[in-house]
């Protein structure tokens, strides 16, 4: 990943968290904490589920980086992951505090992406997710960070226009 590449992630992420905090700031506590369906999340439990996530993944890179034999990642039924998600947790956090933690991540990221040298982009170590092995450190930047939080923001909109629609 040349520096450029590494700017665009950066830049990537800082846009997606700015734009998922403005839309959410501009949002009634109704609307943050509608579900469309039973197999849909909330706006509160998409922008806790990133609040969650994303600093993971920007652990697990630091992880790599250092101990590139240890296994790293997760998957769909991580106890951790579905606990960020659950009514009984969502319910108890205050709004402004998510947005708070939300606001941190840009800094997180990229002081851990300027930190990557070409070379640790290009660390493979064992996954956990069975799907991802055999996956570089350049993957979970482009995949489980910049992708992510993209697919969250308009995970975040289709929401919006569904609520808009009942």
């Amino acid at each position: 990943m040349t520096k450029t590449l590494q700017a665009s992630s950066i830049e990537s992420v800082q846009h997606s968290i700015h734009n998922i905090m403005n839309v959410v700031k501009g949002l009634s506590e109704k609307e943050i904490r509608w579900q469309p369906s039973t197999e849909e999340w909330s706006i509160m439990q998409i922008i806790t589920h990133v609040a969650e996530a994303i600093p993971y993944w920007v652990r697990e890179i630091q992880q790599i980086k250092e101990h590139p034999d240890q296994t790293w990642g997760r998957g769909l039924t991580d106890e951790t992951r579905l606990k960020t998600v659950s009514e009984e947790n969502v319910t108890s956090l205050q709004i402004a505090d998510v947005l708070d933690q939300l606001a941190s991540i840009p800094a997180e990221v990229e002081k851990t992406l300027q930190a990557l040298s070409s070379e640790d982009l290009e660390i493979i170590a064992p996954s956990r997710n069975p799907r991802f092995d055999g996956k570089p450190v350049e993957f979970i930047v482009n995949h489980l960070i910049v992708e992510h939080v993209e697919k969250h923001y308009h995970q975040i909109q289709r929401n919006l226009s569904k609520y808009n629609q009942e």
